[in-house]
């Protein structure tokens, strides 16, 4: 009879095996995360190094906590099943348990994303339960080693992946539009009745321009003044699209300058509120063109 792992030496691997993937999971998250649309994309917060160590306490904690709760049941569940149905245990039995298991997490994961992106969590989901609950289920010894070596290696593939994509281009990597000062005439609206309408002549008028906290999601952190009236505007390139912004200028209004994001069929104007890091926006979009 094969001799089984001790309980505490497979909830180890599993943790091992549950954090090699948070981390492989973490470099995807980035990659694509420079693909898509953001303010933030063109550079991080240094601060981010120095909670680092708490990152990795928390991560342990977790992985730890979904060892218990979904890994080991996962493994267990396979083996009375494949011992039941077959007369033996069965590596296969893993990943249809896993995948009964994540369910409810996989949709609770998707966000609501609709049918596509709960079908997707749900698979990431099973995927990363079935590993380490095959892992859980192996006898051999010095399974470690192994372990850790190609979860190594898998985050530095990863790692280096994600990052020739972005240098050739096979990941396109978001940046802001380079705009014009005639690409900016016209009237930008925040969906909400606020409005600022630049003329060519440098002149622009807002109507009702704020961040109403109940309009949406983009302005869920603060708010601004609302502002109605007559002023100036001028446009600046900066040194490139990420330094490129508007200056406008209107009576009794506190307006700071606007930095321009979106995408090239459908530029944007916008202003952080509160904490730059915290991605949180009040945002204008162009509504038409100007004369």
């Amino acid at each position: 009879m094969k001799k089984k792992r001790l309980y505490g030496l497979s909830l180890l691997l599993s943790i091992l095996t549950l954090l090699i993937e948070a981390v492989i999971a973490l470099i995807v998250a980035v990659v694509y995360g420079f693909t898509q649309e953001s303010p933030n994309a063109g550079g991080g917060s240094a601060l981010f190094v120095l909670f680092l160590p708490v990152l990795a306490v928390f991560g342990i904690a977790v992985a730890g906590a979904l060892s218990v709760a979904l890994v080991f049941p996962t493994a267990w569940l396979s083996d009375v099943l494949g011992r039941r149905f077959g007369g033996r245990e069965a590596w296969w039995w893993v990943p249809a348990v896993a995948a009964v298991v994540s369910f409810v997490p996989g949709v609770a994961l998707s966000g609501g994303a609709g049918p596509v992106g709960i079908a997707v969590a749900w698979l990431l989901t099973t995927a990363a339960i079935t590993v380490p609950a095959l892992l859980w289920r192996s006898r051999r010894e010095r399974i470690f080693g192994p372990v850790t070596l190609w979860g190594l290696v898998a985050v530095v593939l990863t790692a280096v992946v994600g990052g020739v994509g972005l240098a050739t281009g096979v990941f396109p990597e978001y940046r802001p539009p380079a705009v014009t000062s005639a690409d900016i005439v016209g009237r930008w609206s925040d969906g909400h009745g606020g409005t600022l309408t630049f003329t060519a002549d440098g002149r622009v008028s807002a109507v009702d321009v704020d961040a109403d906290t109940d309009a949406d999601a983009d302005t869920d952190a603060g708010e601004l003044d609302s502002c109605t009236g007559q002023g100036t505007w001028t446009y600046e390139p900066g040194r490139g699209p990420w330094s490129q912004m508007v200056d406008v200028t209107v009576d009794l209004c506190a307006f700071d300058y606007w930095n321009v994001g979106g995408t090239e069929s459908r530029p944007a104007l916008y202003q952080y509120i509160g904490d730059p890091d915290s991605g949180n926006l009040y945002r204008l979009t162009r509504t038409s063109g100007g004369s």
